[in-house]
């Protein structure tokens, strides 16, 4: 068709934009494709006609109505349980003899970890066996002391000896006495300290007391049930007792943590005891069960985020520490909405809407806020009504046509 826009141009305003609109539906009815019906108040074509032909390759389906469930999400990250795990640290120097569990091991509690050759061990030793003789030589003078006022008060009875001899032997007497119970107190706080510091049971205790032989290696054990999941230790390496990091590290791995971050307008949901259903990349197809036992009491200043805590079972230990997770959780009853499949969604940036029937062959563009999204079906939450046609199949291509 051929249009003469200098006439156009001579005509009144009013005139010229009518004109001009005819002008525009009628090219379109003459171009293959779809036909569109322009809103010359506007920027964008709000309706679309189209043929026959083109209906066979349209899927067109009332929007249905199922229950959805309000949730929030957010995102985090698993983490060992800090609840069943520990640091294990020397609490002397010394050089590393032998390692016994290398990382991914399972041990019990009691079990060797590692051996080390240390001079405080040996020093402790020689304390303990210092602290017997000690007890042995006071306990000969007290034996002593006890047979000379035994001696003297013998004498005393057959008025062979003065009294002040009977006295001196006395005080000697109750001195080795108090002097055996100073030493017995030595003998038992070096013992103690053997037990409880350098962690030598009651059997080693008895063989360094009976065969006064001293033993410079000291074995550190597990102090719980777990896996070994760090270590800093290697053969040779020298020990000190007041590093700062940890030579093992030992988690229960039945149960972890997921650290999860929630903004601040989600917070208000958010309860101990709820339980969340969380997803990490790793398993796409597999959903872990969580249960809030504890929210944070401050929020980041930069994210404004709210860190909330939750326990996840993992008997087969699939979830594994700093994996990225994400987790929805209910925060609502069930509420009926319109539901049309995935395919009737156009996204444009943060906006969506869907092609709506309006007369036969006669589409319409409509704006709809997006809910979630279940088995391919996304849930209306404004702009649709249950019942009202919508395209599925092929509204890419309407869309794509009218532009």
């Amino acid at each position: 068709m051929k249009v003469d826009f200098e006439v156009l141009r001579r005509q009144p305003a009013s005139m010229r934009k009518a004109s001009f609109a005819v002008v525009l539906v009628v090219s379109s009815l003459m171009l293959p494709g779809f036909a569109c019906a322009v809103d010359t108040d506007g920027p964008t074509v709000s309706r679309v006609t189209v043929t026959g032909e083109q209906m066979r390759q349209l899927d067109i389906a009332p929007a249905k109505e199922k229950a959805f469930t309000t949730t929030k999400s957010a995102i985090g990250q698993i983490a060992f349980n800090e609840d069943a795990s520990t640091a294990v640290l020397s609490p002397f120097s010394g050089r590393a003899t032998k390692l016994s569990k290398k990382i991914g091991d399972d041990v019990k509690r009691g079990d060797p970890l590692f051996e080390i050759d240390s001079p405080e061990v040996a020093q402790a030793q020689t304390d303990f066996i210092s602290a017997l003789q000690a007890l042995e030589k006071v306990r000969s003078q007290l034996n002593l002391a006890k047979r000379t006022l035994d001696r003297q008060l013998s004498l005393m009875a057959d008025k062979a000896t003065a009294q002040r001899d009977v006295d001196q032997a006395r005080n000697e007497h109750v001195a080795a006495e108090s002097d055996f119970t100073t030493a017995q107190g030595a003998v038992q706080a070096a013992r103690n300290r053997l037990r409880v510091i350098f962690g030598r049971d009651g059997q080693e205790i008895e063989r360094i007391e009976r065969e006064r032989v001293i033993n410079p290696l000291i074995t550190i054990n597990s102090p719980i049930d777990g896996t070994v999941v760090n270590r800093k230790i290697g053969p040779g390496q020298f020990i000190r007792a007041d590093a700062s990091e940890p030579l093992y590290s030992i988690s229960d791995l039945s149960v972890m943590w997921l650290k999860a971050f929630v903004p601040e307008s989600d917070i208000a949901y958010i309860r101990v005891g709820q339980e969340l259903q969380v997803k990490v990349s790793a398993f796409p197809n597999q959903a872990f069960t969580a249960r809030i036992t504890s929210v944070g009491a401050s929020s980041d200043q930069q994210t404004r985020r709210i860190v909330v805590r939750s326990e996840i079972d993992n008997p087969e230990r699939l979830l594994k520490a700093d994996m990225f997770a994400t987790f929805r959780i209910v925060t609502g009853d069930p509420a009926s909405s319109p539901v049309v499949p995935v395919a009737s969604i156009i996204r444009n940036g943060d906006a969506a809407s869907v092609w709506v029937e309006c007369e036969s062959r006669v589409f319409e563009r409509r704006k709809v806020l997006l809910g979630g999204e279940v088995n391919g079906l996304v849930q209306i939450v404004s702009g649709l009504h249950t019942g009202e046609r919508v395209v599925g199949r092929g509204a890419i291509f309407v869309d794509n046509e009218v532009k």
